[in-house]
């Protein structure tokens, strides 16, 4: 099958997805669809799509399933990973073992999503020339390298995502702007909280980000959920004092 024809037929199955009502509006929402077409349709347990910027964090920003959400989160609330790694370095991040090859190279987030069930991931960079926007994660509950068909499909439906992107969401007939809207807006407050806890425990930037990143991994919830519960100030991080 030529990468015209495979084009064609991974949009095809993304176009099959029924939206549901979780799903966000506009290209976000497409978005959630392309994972969960390549969830069905590649050998993976889940997919996710990280969106990333010069110098910012990963913002996971759609996947296939509940496992997926989790694991996509485990990027911010670490700091590493293969989206960060195939963003950075432009290329596919290929994790055949996650247990055997990642933990030194990714301490915090490999036995991490290793106890969510993973025990390998596919990172694809979503790129067009210089331009480039994140990436699409492939996770596996077994080892063993994907096949080059697979592969290829993979690859095409990283490529159809950073178009859908590019395109402002016209694969959706509706504007993009609400999904980097959402990402600001996001990181926006994960900020904001990280400024309150800072002035709240007398604590340092990084320290105080880290402590929010800490508190969301150890009760599987999303950074953003946890910084605005601390901007409404129905949570407060308690000091080692």
């Amino acid at each position: 099958m030529t990468s015209f024809e495979e084009a064609v037929r991974v949009r095809e199955l993304i176009s099959q997805e029924t939206p549901t009502e979780e799903d966000k509006p506009a290209v976000a929402g497409w978005l959630q669809r392309v994972c969960r077409a390549a969830g069905r349709d590649l050998p993976a347990m889940g997919v996710g799509i990280s969106l990333l910027s010069k110098g910012t964090d990963p913002l996971p920003v759609a996947a296939s399933n509940e496992m997926s959400v989790l694991v996509e989160e485990l990027q911010f609330v670490m700091g590493e990973g293969p989206c960060i790694d195939a963003y950075a370095s432009r290329s596919p991040v290929l994790v055949p073992d996650l247990e055997a090859t990642a933990a030194t190279t990714w301490p915090g987030y490999a036995p991490a999503a290793h106890l969510h069930g993973v025990r390998a991931v596919f990172a694809f960079p979503l790129q067009i020339g210089a331009a480039r926007l994140g990436a699409l994660d492939v996770y596996r509950e077994h080892t063993g390298n994907l096949s080059p068909d697979a592969l290829s499909r993979a690859l095409t439906f990283a490529e159809v995502a950073m178009q859908g992107l590019l395109d402002g969401g016209r694969a959706t007939s509706s504007g993009g702007a609400d999904l980097f809207d959402d990402m600001q807006g996001n990181r926006f407050e994960v900020y904001q909280a990280q400024g309150m806890i800072m002035a709240q425990l007398d604590i340092s930037a990084e320290e105080a980000l880290m402590r929010l990143r800490a508190y969301a991994y150890a009760r599987e919830r999303r950074a953003i959920d946890v910084a605005r519960e601390v901007i409404a100030r129905k949570l407060t991080l308690e000091s080692d004092a």
